[in-house]
């Protein structure tokens, strides 16, 4: 009895021994690397990071004025020098603002930045129109860079209800005119107004800011001083804009 009693003891330990080792064993394994899982973990990493460096510019740039832009700083450089002088909303002749909507954007105060009815006429008529709103060309100017590509498209249709949310109305559009090119070098309505009219953008007339604003979708081909005949009737059409707009309420979101 006490020799089968020693026996089984000694099995016994055996067993729980081994069990030990094969467990010491296992736990020394090292992880299998799975690329595909390292990389969605960094993809996303790298979106949410991108996202609160974003939220944290439109919330800075909504109370402090941007003092240059990426285009700004191209243009710099290949000119040597750019004209850039900041004015606040309240120093643009309010026809300014109404002009430009006319222009580029006459649903500025209905849309949460992206117009869809637009987009879906730019698709429609291909390369021969734009279906950008102001708002858009506004993220575009102080947060991306110039040219065409799906890579810019997709930040910007992401970034610009973003704005929208932190942004007043009155902020995108005095942001805007204060960001657009005007011509060669001319960046915002203060510099154009001295440059094209020689009086400050406080004091321009309507037909002055229809002719700015016609100059808008090529700045580096047309001068608002001297425009061709066929451009002088955008202009008008632009003047007439402006008005339709004051009088339906269309400009109230940012008068």
């Amino acid at each position: 009895m006490a020799n089968d009693a020693m026996v089984r003891a000694t099995r016994d330990g055996k067993r729980a021994g081994g069990s030990r080792r094969r467990k010491g064993t296992g736990a020394a394994t090292p992880r299998r690397f799975r690329p595909i899982r390292w990389l969605t973990r960094w993809v996303f990493r790298i979106v949410f990071m991108a996202l609160g460096l974003t939220l944290a510019a439109l919330t800075t740039f909504a109370l402090i004025n941007p003092p240059t832009t990426p285009y700004m700083i191209s243009e710099r450089a290949r000119l040597g020098s750019v004209a850039h002088d900041w004015v606040p909303l309240e120093e643009i002749a309010p026809v300014m603002a109404r002009s430009v909507v006319a222009a580029e954007d006459a649903n500025f105060c209905l849309h949460w930045g992206l117009d869809i009815e637009a987009i879906r006429a730019a698709l429609g008529e291909g390369a021969s129109r734009g279906g950008s709103t102001i708002s858009q060309q506004t993220v575009k100017n102080v947060f991306l860079w110039q040219g065409r590509s799906w890579l810019r498209k997709s930040i910007e249709a992401v970034v610009t209800p973003l704005m929208e949310l932190v942004w007043s109305k009155e902020r995108i559009i005095e942001v805007y005119l204060n960001v657009i090119e005007f011509g060669p070098g001319i960046f915002g309505v203060e510099a154009a107004a001295q440059q094209f009219f020689g009086k400050p953008a406080s004091a321009l007339s309507s037909a002055e800011a229809a002719r700015l604003a016609t100059v808008l979708p090529s700045p580096q081909t047309r001068n608002a001083a001297n425009l061709t005949t066929m451009m002088l009737r955008r202009a008008a059409a632009i003047e007439d804009g402006a008005a339709t707009i004051a009088r339906d309420g269309r400009a109230d979101c940012f008068e």
